[in-house]
């Protein structure tokens, strides 16, 4: 569950203290010049953010022992939508849970996986599928047990023994019903959502999306849901593109608007090829188009006052898709990302970097996927665009009592896009852009504009590329709030914000790369350590399934440790780090163990 920030007196003396000490983000008006780069936030200094879709780690090709899984936690991501291995089940699927019939079990792995969301201050859903052969397969004769298969599978997938036979049968929903109270009873008090399935009105469900069949299916698994652990929320549909039909038929079907606690579904502006978000699209694939969905589930009757719409799989501008590349991926994530956070709704990011064996190889990570290339799990620019929005628009609602316009744009019958964001501190950003198709290879003229914002009280304004984070101080015309001239304006995301806006300190980046080797009656750890200005390191050790237990602190340039005390100790042992300084701790690196 995210932890809390909030800001004290004691900790606003602390951050003025540390910034002698170190850069941070932190910015006051007496100070004489602007740093250049924003400063990112880490998910443990976020309490409202947006997501990412990540799969789990999984040998050989996304193994936890590379620098990947910590970086969501160095960017700021607040909430991750786990359940998937690339278009196949992941560890937390229920043909993975339910090998044998009856018998409920996750590999070892998985509570690592699930804590270290938590204990790094992570919002987590889980995607409660697909079917189970074991009991859904239209064959005449069920298999007594299941082998999970790799993920080189994917819809559509009709063959007899597939995931993607849905329980339909009052017996078939009673054996998916016992999977979904085992996972809530099991990840109780670490897990707060479970969605039903996912994309239910595509070919995850055989033979055809049947709507009625999905809103049978929820209202059982929701009830189950509320039943097993009254904290958890229930997640509709995930739908692919907002289906207004499909959603419709299937709430008629359901009768249960009221266990509803989040509706989902999924934006992909014109798949596989050039689409801005901000479009209106023939199909539900970008949040204008979405909006018709979103308003007839709001005047459902039944529907709860306090329902909240996640956009839960979100990409676009794809580097492989039609007219598309690096460039303008970087600027349509942080685009769409605003535009659903101005529209009250939260997203997730699809994905942080994919398993290569699956039918996606290296397309839609954030990261860089494994060929064995020296580009493995490295940034790719939109990496640094979400980190930025997570750091400048986390944390924020939208103010309509800010008065945003400008003088002199042009390009194409859509005005501007400006959008204002109050901060839970109080403090006001605004972000502007132009919504046009971006192409390949940064093509945008950039116009020089006025800018006039009123009621925002930004005294000392900081002009940030939010693609880029470089930050840029600018000054009021007449030296009051009211007009910025000649103001950046094209098809990037810029935003405006005080100086005192950057109030948090910069922690370090997650060590990676965690490794053991076992020798001479001791355990050698070996670790890497990334930015963020780290002063120390701190050594973990656990035995069996007790708490954690600090074994050694050393000096930041320490990448290595061994433990001749291991052998000492009865069952297995597991290992972690992570690296602090004046501010704060960074979060925890992968855990490494031996004994299992």
């Amino acid at each position: 569950m995210s932890r809390p920030f909030p800001v004290t007196a004691t900790m606003l003396k602390f951050s003025l203290a540390a910034s002698l000490l170190f850069p941070i983000a932190t910015l006051s008006a007496a100070d004489q010049s602007t740093p250049d780069r924003l400063i990112p936030r880490r998910a443990s200094q976020i309490k409202d953010g947006f997501g990412i879709n990540s799969d789990l780690p999984r040998e050989p090709f996304i193994p936890w022992n590379r620098w990947w899984w910590t970086r969501m936690f160095d960017a700021g991501v607040n909430f991750i939508r786990i359940g998937q291995y690339e278009n196949s089940s992941d560890y937390t699927s229920w043909e993975w849970v339910e090998r044998n019939r009856g018998e409920y079990s996750v590999v070892p792995e998985l509570d690592d996986y699930v804590n270290s969301l938590v204990e790094n201050g992570v919002h987590i859903e889980v995607q409660l599928l697909y079917g189970n052969p074991l009991y859904t397969s239209p064959a005449g004769r069920t298999p007594e047990s299941v082998t999970p298969e790799n993920g080189s599978f994917h819809n559509p997938d009709r063959s007899l023994y597939s995931i993607f036979w849905p329980p339909k049968t009052d017996a078939q929903i009673q054996a998916f019903l016992k999977y979904v109270a085992w996972m809530v009873n099991h990840f109780r008090g670490r897990v707060e959502y479970y969605e039903i399935w996912n994309e239910p009105n595509i070919e995850y469900w055989n033979p055809t999306a049947n709507p009625e069949e999905y809103g049978r299916l929820f209202k059982a698994a929701a009830a189950a849901i509320h039943s097993t652990d009254p904290k958890a929320k229930a997640v509709f549909g995930g739908l692919a593109s907002a289906e207004t039909e499909f959603a419709k038929r299937a709430l008629d079907a359901c009768n249960c608007a009221p266990a509803i606690d989040v509706f989902a579904y999924h934006n992909y502006p014109a798949y596989g090829h050039n689409l801005n978000p901000e479009a209106v699209h023939s199909h539900g694939d970008t949040n204008p188009s979405s909006k018709p969905l979103r308003d007839m589930v709001r005047a459902y009757p039944g529907i709860r006052k306090d329902l909240v719409f996640w956009d839960d799989e979100f990409n676009d501008g794809i580097p492989t898709w039609e007219n598309c590349d690096e460039s303008v991926q970087a600027k349509y994530i942080p685009r769409g990302l605003i535009t659903d956070r101005a529209s009250g709704v939260r997203t997730f990011v699809w994905l942080l970097v994919g398993a290569t064996d699956g039918n996606e190889l290296d397309d839609f990570g954030m990261l860089h996927g494994l060929k064995f290339k020296p580009d493995d799990f490295t940034a790719r620019p939109v990496f640094l665009a979400l980190q930025n929005t997570n750091a400048l628009f986390s944390d924020t609602q939208p103010d309509a009592s800010v008065k945003v316009s400008m003088d002199g744009a042009s390009g194409g019958p859509d005005p501007p896009v400006t959008y204002a964001f109050r901060s839970s501190t109080g403090k006001v950003i605004v972000a502007y852009w132009l919504r046009i198709l971006s192409r390949p290879g940064n093509q945008s003229a950039v116009q020089r504009v006025k800018l006039r914002i009123a009621d925002s009280g930004i005294k000392d304004p900081v002009l940030i590329d939010v693609t880029s984070g470089k930050l840029t101080s600018k000054r009021w015309t007449n030296g009051q709030e009211g007009t910025l001239e000649q103001m950046p304006l094209s098809d990037t995301v810029m935003a405006v914000a005080d100086r005192s806006f950057f109030d948090w300190p910069e922690l370090p980046e997650a060590p990676s790369d965690l490794n053991l080797r076992e020798g001479a009656g001791t355990i050698q750890l070996s670790w890497r350590l990334h930015g963020g200005n780290p002063e120390f390191v701190s050594i973990e050790r656990r035995v069996g399934s007790n708490a954690w237990q600090s074994l050694s602190k050393l000096d930041a340039h320490t990448t290595a440790f061994s433990d001749p005390h291991a052998y000492n100790n009865q069952g297995p042992i597991s290992y972690r780090v992570r690296a602090g300084n004046t501010a704060g701790m960074s979060a925890y690196s992968n855990i490494a163990a031996v004994g299992r």
